[in-house]
């Protein structure tokens, strides 16, 4: 029995830390991979929260970093889930720097993220779908779509790649 279908808006997240020193390049930017964990922290939890089960990180699909995000701003994170499939789940994630001192707001990256269920015996649980009810989530859950499959190909590619690395020659 599939889970009740859920809407994004019930499991969307959002988190704000401050940028310190200890997080930033010696131009005093934030540094990329402090930007990245906390992007799969937020769409975890996210995941997490529509799923209602444990889940993994399965893929990061896309993240471009726009803009830079500097020592004493805060970043915001804004996770959303943009589709489900059977067992797996897209989350999008925004990220903004905010001014401390204006609140002045500029994007600053852009993430999809693919989390799996995923239980200590191994099997995976069903995924409640997505209840998607503007134009903006419909689009939102196709680009998903597409996402997904240009994923699953290079998966595919990647994994007959590596069967024929460890095919035995004659």
């Amino acid at each position: 029995m599939s889970p009740p279908p859920k809407t994004s808006s019930e499991s969307a997240t959002e988190m704000v830390e401050v940028v310190l020193p200890n997080d930033a390049n010696p131009m005093g930017f934030m540094l990329g991979g402090a930007v990245m964990h906390l992007i799969d922290i937020a769409a975890a939890i996210t995941a997490f929260r529509h799923a209602r089960a444990p889940v993994v990180t399965a893929a990061v699909d896309s993240l471009e970093f726009l803009n830079p995000i500097k020592v004493g701003d805060f970043i915001v994170l804004q996770a959303r889930i943009t589709a489900t499939f059977n067992t797996s789940l897209e989350v999008e994630v925004l990220v903004f720097s905010e001014e401390a001192l204006t609140g002045r707001r500029q994007l600053t990256s852009r993430a999809y993220l693919t989390f799996v269920t995923l239980q200590r015996d191994g099997k995976r649980e069903r995924i409640p779908q997505l209840l998607v009810t503007t134009e903006e989530e419909k689009a939102q859950q196709a680009a998903a779509h597409v996402r997904r499959a240009e994923h699953l190909a290079r998966r595919a590619s990647a994994v007959q790649g590596a069967q024929r690395k460890q095919a035995p020659t004659d």
